[in-house]
C-alpha cells in the first residue's frame, strides 16, 4: 500500500478532444496536495489575487485567504478542503503521506471521502492539532474556536506536544482552545439546514460527483486509466476517480471507480444515494464504500495514488433520485 501511494503521483494526460479509452497519452499533467481547485469571489495567495481558472498550487509555508469568497482546494486523493468567506489556511506539509494545513482565521470544511493508513491528514487550529482518522466531514471555526465532526472521527491534541488526544466522533464537537475538555454532542441536522459553508460544500460535492460519473463512464475499459486526480475541462476542476468500487461520500453523493462501471456496477439514478439530509447513508450508517470490478491487470488495487491528468468530456446533469 505504501509503494502504491509513493509511486503513483502521476497520470497520462489526454488532450481534449480524444477519447481517453483509445488515446495514447498527449502531454503530462500534475496534481498534488495543495492545488487549488475552486474559487468563488475573491481570493488570494500570499496576498495576490487568484484567478477562477488558475489552478495555483498552495505550496509549503503560503497562505490562502478568502474575502468576499470560497475556495476548495485539493488534498490527498478523495479529500477536499473548503473554506468560507474572510478565511485564511497555510500549507504546513503538501507531503503525501503527511498532509498538514494551518487554519489561521475564518472556517473550513474539510470532505475525506477515501483516507489510508499511511495518511497523516493534520490540520492546525490556534494550540490544537487535529489528526483526521476516517472517511467524513469535519468542520473547523477560528473564530469560535471549535472543530464539529458531522461524520467521521478525529483526534484532537490540545497542543502540538502535547501526548494526550481527545476522540472526537459524528455527531460531537469539541473547542479547540488549549485544554483537554470533553466533546459535547451538536445539531447534525439544524447546523446543514442554516450552514451557508456546509450547503457550498454539498452544492460542490455535487458538481464533482457528477464529474466523477461523466469520467468514470469515459475511462470504463480504458488501459492507460490510473485513480487519483483527473481533470475535467468542463467543469473546469480536479474531480476524484476512485481505483475500485463505489465510494458514498459524507453528502450522499457516489463517487464512482471506471473499474466498477466497466465490471456493470450499477449507476444509481442521479447518482445519489442517502445522505445526511436524507438519513439512511451519509452521517447516518453510510456503508462508506461499495466493492467494485478490478481488472485483472490491477487487481489489488484499491484506490490509487495521487494523479492528475486532462480527460475529454462534459457535464453530466443528475437524472433525478
Amino acid at each position: 500500500m505504501t509503494l502504491s501511494l509513493a509511486t503513483t503521483l502521476f497520470v497520462p494526460a489526454f488532450a481534449e478532444g480524444t477519447n481517453p479509452a483509445s488515446q495514447e497519452a498527449a502531454r503530462p499533467e500534475t496534481a498534488r496536495p495543495g492545488t487549488i481547485n475552486y474559487i468563488e469571489g475573491q481570493a488570494t495567495l500570499n496576498g495576490q489575487p487568484i484567478a477562477a481558472n488558475s489552478r495555483a498550487e498552495l505550496a509549503q509555508g503560503q497562505t490562502i485567504a478568502t474575502a468576499n469568497g470560497k475556495a476548495e482546494v485539493l488534498l490527498t486523493p478523495g479529500v477536499f478542503v473548503r473554506l468560507g468567506e474572510n478565511s485564511s489556511l497555510t500549507m504546513v506539509s503538501p507531503d503525501l503521506t503527511k498532509t498538514e494545513v494551518q487554519l489561521n482565521s475564518g472556517r473550513a470544511e474539510v470532505e475525506v471521502d477515501q483516507i489510508y493508513k499511511q495518511n497523516d491528514l493534520l490540520v492546525d487550529e490556534g494550540p490544537s492539532q487535529t489528526k483526521l482518522l476516517d472517511h467524513g466531514l469535519y468542520a473547523f471555526d477560528a473564530n469560535t474556536p471549535t472543530l464539529r465532526v458531522f461524520d467521521g472521527k478525529a483526534a484532537v491534541s490540545p497542543s502540538k506536544d502535547a501526548t494526550k488526544w481527545v476522540t472526537v466522533k459524528g455527531g460531537h464537537q469539541l473547542a479547540l482552545d488549549g485544554t483537554a475538555a470533553k466533546t459535547t454532542d451538536f445539531d447534525r441536522k439544524e447546523v446543514a439546514t442554516n450552514d451557508p459553508l456546509y450547503n457550498w460544500g454539498k452544492l460542490r460535492s455535487e458538481y464533482l460527483g457528477q464529474s466523477n460519473v461523466n469520467l468514470a463512464e469515459q475511462y470504463a475499459g480504458a488501459p492507460g486509466f490510473y485513480p487519483g486526480w483527473l481533470w475535467d475541462p468542463a467543469l473546469y476542476s480536479y474531480t476524484w476517480l476512485p481505483g475500485n468500487g463505489l465510494f458514498w461520500n459524507p453528502y450522499g453523493f457516489g463517487f464512482y471507480s471506471p473499474y466498477y462501471v466497466y465490471g456493470g456496477g450499477f449507476i444509481y439514478p442521479g447518482y445519489v444515494r442517502g445522505g445526511f439530509p436524507r438519513g439512511g447513508y451519509g452521517f447516518h450508517g453510510r456503508p462508506g464504500f461499495r466493492p467494485g470490478y478490478s481488472a485483472p491487470a490491477r487487481r489489488g488495487f484499491t484506490g490509487g495514488g495521487f494523479r492528475g491528468g486532462v480527460a475529454g468530456g462534459g457535464f453530466r446533469a443528475p437524472g433525478g433520485g
